[in-house]
């Protein structure tokens, strides 16, 4: 397999959930869904979920090594800061270190014990 398509299958999933979280932070305030009594719990998943996400595929990137899952998680919560930057230039958005921190920060640790765990089962 030639460089560019193994960096490609290896990095690929990380530059597609960072591009979805990309257009999802584009959206105006106005233009964002409303869950009702459950809108905030619904919105703070969905930080958690992304930023899992986010950085098990990281750790893909990075050949599920061991010994890098903590530059997964570094790599992730670098993207909640510039992620949380952009969202400073969208209308009716603002940015959060609670975001960054405890939902996008706090997912990524989860997902990465989690395929931790799993991975460690399977040897």
């Amino acid at each position: 397999m030639s460089n560019f398509r193994e960096l490609f299958y290896r990095w690929g999933p990380a530059i597609l959930v960072m591009a979805v979280i990309f257009f999802s932070s584009s959206k105006p305030g106005n233009d964002l869904p409303n869950f009702g009594t459950i809108d905030f719990e619904v919105k703070k998943f969905g930080h958690v979920i992304g930023y899992g996400l986010l950085a098990l595929s990281y750790w893909r990137g990075l050949r599920f090594d061991k010994k890098y899952i903590w530059l997964a998680w570094v790599l992730a919560i670098a993207y909640a800061l510039t992620d949380e930057f952009h969202q400073s230039f969208v209308a009716g958005r603002h940015p959060s270190m609670v975001d960054v921190f405890l939902f996008d920060g706090g997912g990524a640790m989860l997902a990465l014990w989690i395929g931790r765990r799993r991975l460690e089962s399977k040897i």
